[in-house]
């Protein structure tokens, strides 16, 4: 298999990193591949050893590669929503007095503009999503390349992340003999495979139930508009029954997964299984009422807490309701745990391809997809972000065949500066379904300009 059509995707846990390989060579994404690894080195989401982190992550990608018997050399990594913060970002340039055709560069030298006018102190730009374009001041263009113009405009949404914490991913990545090739934000491309189109645009909660955090992430007209972090997930539930049933920690994580519930009531006393018990010979016969009661009290506490800053700002009046991931969305009963928390329509998201089927591997393989289905102008961004070695997710796109824009990019509206510092804060507007931006555009125009092309000229 050419290694050059290959992507992977990067999915870096408290508890585990996983690895999503994806073959692009064809015009729909294809799975080839996923594997996971323990993580060492992280906490609540954060890097705080890096030469554990990567040997973690190097021991999910060597699995991986034997796995799918390939070589691996493009990766893209999610950068949780934890690290991220949203600025609205505004960048103008002149082109011509006498007007003249816009050109690759002039798009790079306006988003250019854009991004290091918005870029704050102590943090580094991971993505920017334009909403528009403006020729002249006045007309509104999704894509202004080959138009005519004296000067162009873009408003868009820059995402950042600490400088700090990149660089320590950075490291980690590079310590293995790979580089990573850009970041993506995580909610974004979880909701890129987890919720539809009516979802994304009207609105969903995506709770995602991970190893070392928990986080609950609003998407209403195609944005991220609030989002919450619990610094608990999996891995205090298994703590919890560690110490109350006296057992080590492995022996926690076993009886979890195999015999866990998250809602007494879906139990029985009756049924019991034997626990390795620390200073005894013989097991100890527990039954999975009391295992269930554990593991809920430490759910209910994590709900509670991030119920609440959803319920502050009305997120439970999304008609698309909570859509669960993350690793410990696969203990027994949790959809209904967290519909009668919520009062609120529930589903369980997990990927339904063949290998990944395990809510753990949502977010690598939403990673891959968000990559794949980048376009021209997203490119272009990621040139300027990450400078032109940066590489195309589809290596090999026929001119006749243009790629369909992103869904992300929405309309930008005089309220969306109120809506990133709101984001910035954890506070945000009413996210009321029934309203909409005005202005917003409903279909995108297709790229005119291949792939083959455009990378032959910019990153060869």
């Amino acid at each position: 298999m050419n290694k050059s059509n290959l992507l992977v995707g990067l999915d870096i846990g408290t508890t585990s990193v996983k690895a999503v390989v994806a073959d692009t060579s064809s015009k729909e994404l294809r799975i080839i591949g996923a594997a996971n690894e323990p993580t060492s080195g992280m906490r609540h989401g954060k890097i705080v050893d890096i030469d554990e982190t990567a040997a973690s992550i190097s021991g999910a990608l060597k699995k991986v590669a034997q796995k799918t018997n390939s070589k691996i050399s493009r990766i893209v990594t999610g950068i949780p929503v934890g690290l991220l913060q949203l600025e609205n970002a505004t960048g103008l340039i002149n082109i011509g007095e006498q007007g003249q055709e816009v050109g690759d560069n002039d798009v790079k030298r306006v988003l250019s503009a854009a991004i290091s006018a918005a870029l704050k102190d102590g943090r580094q730009p991971i993505a920017f999503l334009p909403s528009k374009f403006l020729i002249d001041g006045r007309t509104d263009v999704d894509d202004p390349r080959k138009m005519i113009a004296h000067s162009l405009e873009v408003h868009g949404i820059l995402l950042t992340a600490p400088t700090a914490d990149l660089h320590n991913i950075r490291k980690a990545i590079e310590k293995t003999g790979y580089q990573n090739n850009f970041f993506v934000p995580t909610p974004l491309a979880i909701a890129s495979i987890a919720l539809d189109e009516g979802e994304r645009t009207f609105g969903a909660i995506i709770l995602d139930l991970g190893g070392g955090t928990t986080t609950a992430t609003v998407i209403h007209e195609n944005k991220i508009k609030y989002a919450t972090i619990d610094l608990e997930g999996g891995i205090d539930i298994t703590n919890d029954i560690s110490a109350v049933l006296n057992t080590s920690r492995k022996e926690a994580e076993k009886i979890k997964i195999e015999f866990g519930y998250s809602d007494p009531e879906l139990t029985s006393a009756d049924n019991q299984f034997p626990v390795k018990v620390v200073g005894e010979s013989a097991p100890k016969m527990i039954d999975e009422e009391y295992l269930s009661e554990i593991i809920n009290a430490r759910i209910d506490q994590i709900l509670t807490r991030v119920g609440k800053g959803l319920n502050d700002h009305d997120a439970f009046t999304l008609p698309g309701g909570v859509v669960i991931t993350g690793g410990t969305s696969a203990l027994q009963g949790i959809d209904d745990l967290v519909k009668s928390s919520f009062n609120i329509k529930t589903r369980i998201f997990q990927p339904d391809q063949m290998g990944l089927r395990n809510p753990m591997y949502t977010a690598g393989f939403g990673v891959v997809n968000y990559a794949y289905n980048l376009d021209d102008i997203d490119y272009l961004v990621n040139s300027v972000i990450y400078g032109g070695d940066v590489l195309p997710a589809v290596p090999h796109t026929s001119d006749s065949e243009p790629r369909e824009n992103k869904f992300f990019k929405s309309q930008a509206t005089s309220s969306e500066i109120v809506e990133k510092e709101d984001y910035n804060n954890n506070k945000v507007a009413s996210v009321n379904p029934r309203m909409t931006d005005e202005g917003v555009k409903k279909t995108k125009k297709d790229n005119k300009k291949g792939f083959k092309e455009f990378f032959k000229k910019f990153f060869d």
